[in-house]
């Protein structure tokens, strides 16, 4: 590609953004990075602000269920070194406080049914009790809470919506579940494996788990500010009864990072460096129907052609946040999209700007 044309839709990106950021007062500061070798293109750009200040690229961002495919890869490792197989009971490796009760749907006892995979591609049928806690918790800070209080919280609170492997349906307790298990076959905390299995090797040293760890480095930058509908939840600490942090994101998306240290961690996917391209392959097989042009596989979520909808172009597959968070990769253009509108307003919205983007880049290739 000529460079005349590489700087011209470069600079066509980066107005597009910044007059997206200028135009919705809902956004207070919004990161995007778009790099793609083949086509010469490499940006990493913020706006908007953190507190009083400008918002920085360099920032570590909170990347909410964009910390899923950092689990499942985890998890996918550990398949790779014959230490557990996706086939798996859970009952295999979590204690029996945990499994107690966990899946009962209409009087039947579902739980030594649930199987690893279950887990990573949300076909357990267990509940989700996520957002109905997190309100909980604004509304009452004093509330102790950890992930496997959320669990037994789910058990009285929440009915499982299928028998093992039926149906779809989205929930953080299916990765609050993988995050034991990891820590049970490696028996280090949950933010200690990822670090020393994927930001350690990678060197993703301003990556960390938001309140469970902190990055190897210093980056310099505070953390962008996150918000939900507006409210700014950046300093909501969650705390169990000894006063440890206990956020009830832990595996479920607590992955804080800046958008080259994802970038990082994207292309070691797709280059097949941190996992094996058949093992990639087996993460996007075993999926299960999302929603209209989305499938999911193992934190995987695969976009795909809707006719009339969703054009053939925009095929690509990766991860979303709530706060409007995305971490993706385009085949046709071998293009990486990272970003993040720190919103949950944009939990929607943020996947939609992506292919607005992701539709500049592939203009006049």
């Amino acid at each position: 590609m000529k460079v005349g044309v590489i700087m011209s839709k470069k600079k066509s990106i980066e107005e597009y953004f910044r007059k997206k950021v200028e135009k919705d007062k809902k956004i207070n500061n919004a990161y995007l990075l778009v790099h793609s070798e083949k086509m010469g293109i490499h940006i990493d750009m913020a706006e908007g602000k953190t507190g009083s200040k400008p918002a920085d690229p360099r920032q570590p961002n909170y990347m909410a269920s964009v910390g899923k495919l950092f689990t499942s890869t985890l998890v996918s490792m550990l398949y790779e070194e014959e230490k557990l197989s996706f086939d798996d009971k859970i009952s295999k490796y979590l204690d029996h406080e945990i499994l107690d009760g966990l899946h009962v749907y209409k009087g039947v006892e579902y739980t030594d049914k649930i199987k690893i995979k279950h887990l990573l591609n949300h076909t357990s049928g267990l509940p989700d009790s996520f957002w109905h806690l997190l309100d909980r918790l604004i509304k009452n800070p004093k509330i102790k809470m950890n992930p496997r209080k959320a669990i037994e919280w789910g058990k009285k609170n929440r009915k499982p919506h299928s028998p093992p492997g039926d149906k779809f349906h989205y929930t953080d307790t299916n990765y609050y579940l993988l995050g034991f298990i990891v820590e049970e076959i490696t028996g280090m905390p949950f933010h200690e494996a990822l670090k020393e299995r994927i930001f350690r090797p990678l060197d993703m040293k301003h990556s960390y788990m938001l309140g469970y760890s902190e990055p190897m480095e210093d980056p310099g930058f505070p953390m962008a500010d996150f918000y939900l509908k507006g409210k700014k939840m950046t300093d909501v600490k969650i705390f169990d009864d000894d006063g440890s942090y206990a956020g009830i994101d832990y595996a479920g998306g607590g992955v804080v990072a800046p958008m080259e240290d994802l970038l990082k961690f994207m292309r070691s996917l797709v280059n097949h460096e941190i996992i094996e391209k058949e093992t990639l392959e087996m993460m996007m097989k075993d999926k299960a129907k999302f929603g209209l042009g989305i499938d999911y596989g193992y934190g995987i979520w695969m976009l795909k052609k809707i006719p009339i909808f969703m054009p053939e172009k925009f095929s690509s597959w990766g991860v979303v946040g709530s706060t409007g968070a995305f971490m993706f990769y385009h085949p046709e253009s071998k293009a990486y999209f990272i970003g993040n509108l720190n919103d949950t307003y944009f939990e929607r919205k943020g996947v939609r700007f992506m292919l607005q983007i992701m539709d500049k880049v592939m203009k006049s290739q």
